[in-house]
């Protein structure tokens, strides 16, 4: 962080969180304006940017976002991925952009916790997963293979691709992927949100790679 502000009760609450750290005491009217929640808690940090490299998301868990425009779902399949133990997350194409406040805010921390990269074109990160090692599993509904039966697939070292939330992936990106995977809908439902589908996607690959733990 390089600078954090606070309000004298957001300072007081906050105390143990802002310990051995110099802080800029301002009123409310200030912290109303330095946030853009309705409700501020009380603390605002001026922090670096974070993201990292391409060559520095390695495997053996990873999640390529491709043109994913929604905050809250990028925030959460971030979060997702961290709680899943992923080494990464690539937001590719015209996703949202990492330091949207609503992306920082639905990752809950886990912006902070994973190396996350950002990369113009979708194709030049699958390659990359790919020149890593990594198999690349992209999740859509009319995939052949059956996430419910893919554990030998997810035991190795994969890359999860997952596409824009109303349109899915492009036919160039789904060809480019070593193989589509679909999630079994038993109900009447048509499909899943993007970070539910991430999010069962990533720990069917957790519990492939960590099978003495219980998920």
């Amino acid at each position: 962080m390089q600078e954090i502000f606070a309000t004298l009760t957001g300072a007081e609450t906050y105390a143990s969180l802002l310990a051995d750290q110099p802080v800029t005491l301002v009123d409310d009217r200030a912290m109303a304006g330095l946030s853009d929640s309705v409700t501020p808690a009380g603390v605002v940090a001026l922090c670096r940017f974070l993201d990292v490299s391409l060559d520095d998301i390695v495997g053996p868990l990873v999640v390529i976002c491709a043109d994913v425009r929604d905050p809250g779902n990028a925030g959460t399949v971030i979060r997702c991925a961290d709680a899943a133990g992923a080494s990464g997350v690539v937001l590719a194409g015209d996703s949202v952009d990492l330091y949207n406040p609503k992306t920082v805010r639905a990752s809950v921390g886990s912006a902070f916790h994973l190396p996350i990269a950002l990369e113009r074109d979708p194709l030049v990160a699958i390659k990359a997963a790919k020149s890593a090692g990594l198999k690349v599993l992209a999740a859509d509904m009319h995939g052949t293979a059956d996430l419910f039966t893919a554990d030998a697939l997810l035991a190795g070292p994969t890359a999860w691709l997952m596409g824009n939330e109303a349109w899915g992936l492009p036919p160039e990106l789904s060809a480019a992927a070593d193989e589509i995977v679909s999630i079994p809908i038993f109900g009447r439902a048509e499909s899943l949100n993007l970070s539910t589908a991430a999010a069962l996607c990533l720990y069917a690959s957790a519990k492939a790679h960590h099978r003495d733990v219980k998920i």
